[in-house]
């Protein structure tokens, strides 16, 4: 009797516990939080703009040490998501990949239109995408790129199936994003920011098998790459 009760209660603890991702999620639209999405654009893309290619980005963010992470990229095909004003396109593109730079909002992809002209670049393609999708094609890319983006993507774990049929053989996926602790001078709220763990429990979850996770390249961010 004593271990029927006992497997009882274990069996409604799995019930009743969600896992941490959407503890989470549910927190946010539970408590009708502004999405990330939101909050950012309480600013108006051109002082994101101002933002995202400050002095003060490239002092935290350190693009140099990030491209050297990515390796030789000359000749691949690579998904910049989330490339606002185009701040790793423009890098990757100078690397020899032929970069997609993919973003939900219009301003953001006509200030990189108009950036792509007035810079000459040869080997950037827009790309306007919708929010619950990369937009890609089976086997089209060899890297998917995300900066400062993941915590933005809701369902998560749906979107990075799709994702995942996007990759040709051996193609990977780089995230970017920042700790979630409440102490650091740059990104988000707290409450917008997405624990590595929960990043980690989604891409399993969405199918992918093999994770590595780099704590010690940035000083305010994660990297997972994942293939």
């Amino acid at each position: 009797m004593r271990t029927k009760i006992l497997l009882s209660l274990i069996l409604l603890s799995f019930v009743m516990v969600k896992p941490l991702w959407a503890q989470e999620n549910h927190h946010k639209k539970e408590h009708g939080e502004k999405s990330a999405n939101e909050y950012m654009h309480q600013s108006s893309v051109d002082r994101l703009v101002k933002h995202f290619e400050s002095p003060e980005r490239d002092a935290y963010q350190q693009p140099e040490k990030v491209m050297a992470y990515l390796g030789d990229l000359n000749g691949k095909k690579v998904m910049d998501i989330g490339a606002g004003s185009g701040y790793f396109s423009v890098k990757l593109a100078g690397k020899g990949a032929e970069v997609i730079a993919a973003d939900v909002n219009d301003e953001f992809q006509e200030h990189l239109k108009q950036r792509i002209q007035s810079e000459n670049l040869k080997n950037i393609e827009l790309r306007k995408i919708p929010y619950d999708s990369p937009g890609l094609k089976d086997g089209e890319v060899d890297l998917v790129f995300l900066v400062n983006t993941y915590h933005h993507i809701e369902n998560r774990v749906d979107y990075f199936a799709k994702v995942k049929k996007g990759l040709k053989t051996n193609g990977e996926i780089v995230i970017i994003d920042y700790f979630k602790t409440e102490d650091l001078p740059v990104g988000p709220p707290f409450n917008h920011k997405l624990s590595m763990d929960v990043a980690v429990t989604e891409l399993k979850k969405a199918g992918f098998t093999s994770i590595e996770v780099d704590v010690n390249l940035l000083p305010y961010q994660y990297i997972i790459k994942v293939k």
